[in-house]
């Protein structure tokens, strides 16, 4: 997975991140580029095993689409989860200027 790497080329300079509420290791809502390649590091940095990641075919609509992502995974002292997201994404001159994140 590189993470990075799509949202350097990808993203705005100004793009802001929405996770569906805050947790005790990340807030609601993340801006900047900076802050949002430092957050994909810190929850890498958590996972302990990847079982099994799967992303869907897009949607799209005018500026935004749409897919799901699915990460089976063990986090570090937490233990194995399987999770699935739709995540939403806005684009603006040509770059990502959001993400949100529904669970």
């Amino acid at each position: 997975m590189k993470y990075e790497q799509a949202q350097t080329e990808l993203y705005a300079a100004d793009v802001v991140s929405i996770e569906p509420y805050a947790s005790p290791h990340f807030a609601k809502e993340t801006k900047g580029l900076p802050a949002i390649i430092e957050k994909g590091r810190k929850f890498m940095g958590m996972i302990e095993t990847m079982h099994q990641y799967a992303v869907s075919e897009p949607v799209v609509a005018g500026s935004s689409f749409a897919c799901t992502m699915r990460m089976d995974v063990t986090m570090k002292g937490v233990g194995r989860m399987d999770m699935t997201e739709l995540c939403v994404y806005e684009v603006k001159d040509g770059k990502i200027v959001s993400e949100q994140f529904h669970v």
